[in-house]
């Protein structure tokens, strides 16, 4: 069967947007926002390698789309070393606080609208406010990359996002749109209300050309990105910014403790695997969406034999199968729920000599927590949302757990040729990842052409989302093997996942970011 009802009736059919790669011997960035891109060439430019690039632009990331994540937030990075190929996996996920009280989540029943659907949380607290927030470890994730990996000085990677900070980054009509999505919230906290609102309401771009830029300064956050900088990633955990961030939280009745902050350790990892094709495709391992995708692959490998410089119709409906089948084991064993809108942001770079890295970093819903802590000037995560509320579950609400995440970057490595891909989006993370690894490696696609090509979602084993620009005589086919919704790729709601990647092919590098996204961005040198 063939559904329209996720098409927009008000939205062009025949619209092409397309972003050309970015091509750059001296090194390529791809990121979600295009100041935070610019932040890690410029590192690159004054010598700096992927390792380096990668924590400039996860830190101006932070500043310039806040929303998707930022130093009260978690993520993983995975980094492959030129000369050797080893791939390292930097986790620095999210565990819940130690004081946490399961007691505090009532179930009242319903589901809620956000990410999973879980039944309605009493005050919504496992979703907004201090009671969500899991224990952040960005600073200590990209800490940890730097001491194995980094050759710039710690301070010159991190003082851009603070001087992006203090300046303001400008507010655009996708800006004021994002802000929009979560006003109610937003007026409710006294942090987010008096940092992202003016008046009450979203700040807006001026109406003419020439008007002068509208833009938000973040001078308490600028501050606590200068210590960092300054006094290093300690202060955030043990010095006098974890001592004023913990008061914050505390007074607005938050678990997260001193000694929760004190006890963040960021861990190297060795990475998942698998043999796919005639290529090595690297994952985090445990609690995130990797491993669910090598296992839709291998079922993929196993029973589907591809062809054709593009995907078929059969292609598409294996896809499916394997990854439906995935979902149904991780579903039961692991506890995660169904998919909305989310706040991640994913970057990727390659440097001259080879390295890559791919980073995803988190505050898990859209603006996390919805709380901004005024003193410091940070935005917190909202990771107990991962958690299901049901006691009984196996995904249940705890103390010191870790949270089940959907992230899913990855590094495929053939013969003389590299990729390094991730992307935002939830749960349609998993199988967006797999759509653009098996157009490249199954179908020969560049990564220029595997980018723009149109994906199918799977976020569970009953959906199949298609994307309404593939033919309809392939999506007639489909259809004849599963239950299709179409649904427009569009920036806003995220369909199919927000993806960013880099690929060295041959000695050349090359970085794609997300076509349809207006702040996305690959730059090279």
């Amino acid at each position: 069967m063939l559904r329209r009802h996720a098409l927009s009736e008000n939205l062009s059919r025949k619209a092409n947007i397309r972003k050309p790669v970015a091509r750059g011997a001296g090194g390529v960035v791809a990121a979600h926002h295009r100041v935070a891109a610019q932040a890690g060439i410029d590192i690159l430019r004054k010598g700096g390698n992927a390792v380096d690039a990668a924590i400039a632009t996860g830190f101006a990331a932070g500043v310039a789309e806040p929303w998707m994540s930022g130093i009260g937030g978690i993520g993983v990075m995975l980094v492959r070393e030129a000369q050797s190929g080893r791939i390292s996996v930097i986790d620095f996920g999210a565990r819940s606080p130690r004081g946490l009280d399961p007691a505090d989540f009532p179930v009242i029943g319903g589901a809620d609208s956000d990410l999973f659907g879980w039944p309605i949380v009493e005050d919504n607290r496992n979703v907004v406010g201090a009671k969500a927030i899991a224990v952040p470890a960005m600073v200590a994730g990209h800490a940890l990359a730097h001491e194995r990996f980094g050759s710039k000085p710690w301070a010159d990677l991190v003082m851009p996002a603070a001087e992006i900070a203090q300046t303001g980054v400008e507010i655009d009509w996708y800006g004021s749109m994002i802000v929009t999505t979560a006003l109610a919230d937003l007026q409710r906290d006294p942090g987010c209300a008096e940092h992202f609102l003016r008046g009450g309401l979203p700040l807006m771009q001026g109406p003419t050309a020439g008007a002068a830029a509208a833009r938000l300064p973040w001078p308490a956050l600028a501050r606590s990105l200068r210590s960092i900088a300054q006094e290093g990633a300690s202060t955030f955990y043990t010095g006098s910014l974890a001592r004023a961030l913990i008061a914050d939280i505390e007074a607005r009745g938050g678990y997260l403790s001193l000694d929760d902050l004190a006890a963040v350790k960021a861990q190297v990892r060795e990475p998942a695997t698998l043999r796919y094709r005639d290529y090595d495709i690297a994952v985090a391992p445990e609690l995130n969406g990797g491993p669910t995708m090598l296992e839709a692959m291998t079922t993929l490998q196993e029973g589907h034999a591809p062809s054709g410089d593009a995907p078929d119709a059969a292609m598409y409906a294996a896809m499916a199968d394997a990854l439906k089948q995935a979902w149904t084991r991780r579903l039961a064993e692991m506890g995660d729920g169904t998919p909305h809108p989310s706040s991640t942001t994913n970057f990727a770079v390659a440097d001259a000599q080879g390295n890559l890295v791919v980073c995803t970093q988190t505050l898990l819903s859209l603006f996390g927590a919805r709380l901004l802590s005024p003193e410091t000037g940070i935005l917190m995560n909202n990771g107990i949302n991962w958690f299901d509320p049901r006691p009984e579950a196996v995904n249940a609400i705890g103390p010191g757990k870790r949270v089940l995440a959907n992230y899913c970057p990855a590094i495929a490595t053939g013969a003389d040729d590299v990729i390094a891909l991730g992307g935002a989006g939830g749960r349609k993370i998993i199988p967006a990842m797999m759509n653009l690894l098996c157009f490249m490696i199954d179908h020969g696609m560049s990564l220029e052409d595997a980018m723009h090509h149109p994906r199918i979602d799977v976020s569970g084993p009953d959906t199949l989302v298609a994307d309404a620009a593939l033919p309809q005589a392939l999506l007639e086919d489909l259809a004849a093997r599963h239950e299709v919704t179409l649904a427009d790729r569009v920036p806003y709601p995220i369909n199919f996942t927000t993806a960013s990647a880099v690929r060295r092919r041959v000695g050349v590098n090359e970085a794609g970011a997300e076509p349809v996204q207006p702040t996305a961005e690959a730059l090279g040198i």
